[in-house]
């Protein structure tokens, strides 16, 4: 009861209720959408998030996205025709997902949501803080401090899930003429399987993955870009313009490139950020220009010579 009475809650998110004006009842969890204040007091958040959290849960989207244009691109087969629209129906389905999801979120019917805001990476940890004054008993105070930056992004994954199963399998049915029986359906199998583990992942790490998704997001489109390139043997922009997919490629990397510029940046000052920008086709130029250097080919052949 020491605790209760005291004027101030121990532990970092143990607060107490506002009553008509007055601090009321013991220190205990916040109602959700609430966060304790430097008073100990459960204050509504009402902050509009800033870019770098739009930009993270940008991220947090696209996970699904790419992952469904992956796996439709790796079981289509060369014979089918269905994959254009089945990447088409993926991007219908996040897009939709993130609208929805944004309009059941606080403000309700909005395009828009309130925000407490990050303040530290024990904010999206709160049940790893809960205090025991008297070394007994403890008084647990988890909650959603970085509301909704945590169950945001799981609620866009549930509605992502659900329309996948609504929408998908009919349309693969249809149109997927090209595969056999047991390879059409393998792209929504495989979305069963990622999205558990995406969700797994904004529940464990999701303080992590918000601080380290602008670094993650330059090294995956960096590899993956060079992985591509030496794939396709291109060599040269004769090759690289061969082929419409090959700048569809070339340029959706060059779009993560600059997301992920822009997040580590987070546009400050635009003066000293914008230039930035023009490193992002640095990587493939590069590329291009050491390519005929490097071809194991060549490589052999001189070291044959030598010998």
């Amino acid at each position: 009861m020491a605790v209760a009475m005291s004027s101030t809650c121990p532990g970092l998110y143990c607060g107490r209720m506002m009553v008509n004006g007055s601090v009321e009842g013991e220190c205990g969890v916040c109602p959700r959408g609430e966060r304790a204040n430097l008073q100990k007091v459960c204050e509504r958040c009402s902050e509009s998030p800033e870019l770098y959290d739009w930009l993270y849960l940008g991220f947090m989207a696209m996970l699904p996205l790419v992952l469904h244009w992956f796996f439709i691109e790796w079981y289509s087969g060369k014979k089918s025709s269905s994959a254009l629209l089945q990447h088409i129906t993926a991007m219908l389905e996040c897009s939709v997902s993130a609208v929805v999801t944004l309009l059941v979120t606080e403000p309700v019917g909005k395009l828009s949501i309130r925000s407490c805001g990050v303040q530290m990476l024990s904010d999206w940890y709160t049940m790893l803080y809960n205090p025991s004054p008297d070394y007994i008993n403890t008084i647990h105070c988890t909650q959603e401090a970085v509301y909704p930056l945590y169950t945001i992004v799981l609620i866009y994954y549930a509605f992502c899930l659900v329309l996948m199963m609504l929408l998908r399998p009919l349309l693969v049915k249809k149109i997927a003429c090209g595969l056999g029986k047991s390879d059409r359906f393998k792209s929504i199998y495989a979305a069963l399987y990622f999205f558990p583990i995406l969700t797994v992942l904004q529940a464990v790490g999701g303080g992590l993955l918000y601080y380290a998704f602008p670094y993650i997001i330059l090294v995956l489109s960096l590899v993956t870009l060079a992985v591509y390139m030496s794939a396709s043997e291109i060599q040269s922009f004769k090759n690289l313009i061969a082929k419409k997919k090959r700048l569809v490629v070339l340029f959706s990397h060059w779009l993560l490139h600059a997301y992920g510029i822009i997040s580590i940046s987070r546009l400050d000052k635009l003066a000293q950020d914008l230039p930035l920008l023009a490193l992002v086709p640095g990587p493939a130029l590069f590329y291009i220009a050491t390519a005929k250097f490097t071809e194991p080919s060549r490589i052999l052949s001189e070291g044959g010579n030598g010998h």
